[in-house]
């Protein structure tokens, strides 16, 4: 197993490096660059920009180099730690995406946590009692919830409140509080608005893995090893949760890879909708701006997270269920 885990560390190495180069070029095909546009913003408001300006705003950021020779410099600063400026605003991207990426991974990591409680005893339920009218109520709830939109939920949810109450749900802190230092009211009024996103997330988000849970313990309920268990009297609840329960974990551990990212890019659709200050509009307006230093950053760190947790899965798949350690 220790062979095996350093092998792969080791094949981390040029598999990042071959997401570095396909992410980077990928954000510098569209036509123009970040000067372009900013170019663009400038003439439309009526100012006008010199060549002086624009020489220096290309040294600056060294932009009109070989895209090649941008690469290089870039891979250097992320390997010193640095992830450079951001074009946009101005910033350096270190410190830029400090606490949106705090906020999506309290917001990522409680929905999560909601939507795995909601679907680990709902599914084993409709497994266990197949075709019972509990089944069928959570079978449809399901489907509804698959089949509808997260974001829709909630610009749907937003429009229902303010109109009843009034009460403008968007965000993740009222206007008093953003942009003013932690506190402990500010704490409280940001669990307050926590409400939203972690209902619409993670109670949507579980539609999906009730319907695998449940799939996975039919398929497992009825097979010789259970039978047995049943032959040799264990109890029920107990030949449930420590048979099959434990092999139709597999699909949800070996997820973990997927998991890990979303802790930090969260929900982007659904956070632009609901105005939360999370990584995901960060992230959207850094590709449509081309801001290739917060923008490739950003990629690199989801990138990384994911072969870190794709390497984390298949470790807890070998510990979770002994035939993958046999077949190893």
């Amino acid at each position: 197993m220790l062979q095996y885990i350093a092998r792969r560390i080791l094949m981390m190495i040029p598999t990042l490096l071959a997401i570095s180069i396909v992410s980077f070029v990928i954000i510098q095909l569209p036509p123009g660059d970040w000067l372009t546009s900013y170019i663009a913003q400038l003439q439309m408001s009526g100012e006008t920009v010199t060549q002086d300006v624009l020489d220096a705003i290309k040294h600056q950021y060294g932009l009109g180099q070989p895209i090649y020779v941008q690469y290089f410099k870039w891979m250097g600063q992320l390997l010193r730690g640095d992830m450079g400026v951001s074009f946009e605003w101005n910033k350096p991207v270190n410190s830029l995406i400090g606490q949106p990426m705090l906020l999506t991974f309290v917001v990522s990591l409680a929905s999560m946590i909601v939507h795995w409680l909601v679907a680990f005893p709902i599914g084993i339920y409709s497994a266990v009692k197949q075709y019972s009218w509990g089944d069928y109520l959570f079978t449809g709830i399901a489907f509804i919830g698959a089949a509808i939109p997260e974001f829709l939920i909630a610009l749907v949810l937003m429009w229902f409140i303010f109109v009843k109450t009034g009460y403008n749900i968007a965000g993740l802190f009222s206007l008093e509080y953003v942009g003013k230092p932690w506190s402990f009211a500010k704490l409280v009024d940001m669990l307050k608005h926590l409400v939203v996103p972690i209902g619409i997330l993670g109670l949507l988000g579980s539609a999906g893995l009730i319907r695998t849970m449940r799939a996975m313990m039919l398929d497992e309920l009825h097979k010789p090893y259970v039978i047995t268990a049943r032959a040799k009297g264990l109890k029920e609840s107990r030949v449930i949760l420590k048979y099959p329960v434990r092999v139709a974990l597999n699909p949800f551990v070996s997820t973990v890879g997927w998991n890990l990212p979303a802790l930090i890019s969260g929900t982007t659709i659904v956070s632009i909708v609901l105005g939360l200050q999370t990584t995901g509009p960060l992230l959207y307006h850094s590709l449509m701006n081309q801001d290739m230093f917060l923008a490739g950053s950003f990629l690199m760190l989801l990138s990384l997270l994911t072969v870190v947790g794709t390497l984390l899965s298949d470790i807890l798949l070998a510990w979770l269920d002994p035939r993958i350690r046999l077949g190893g």
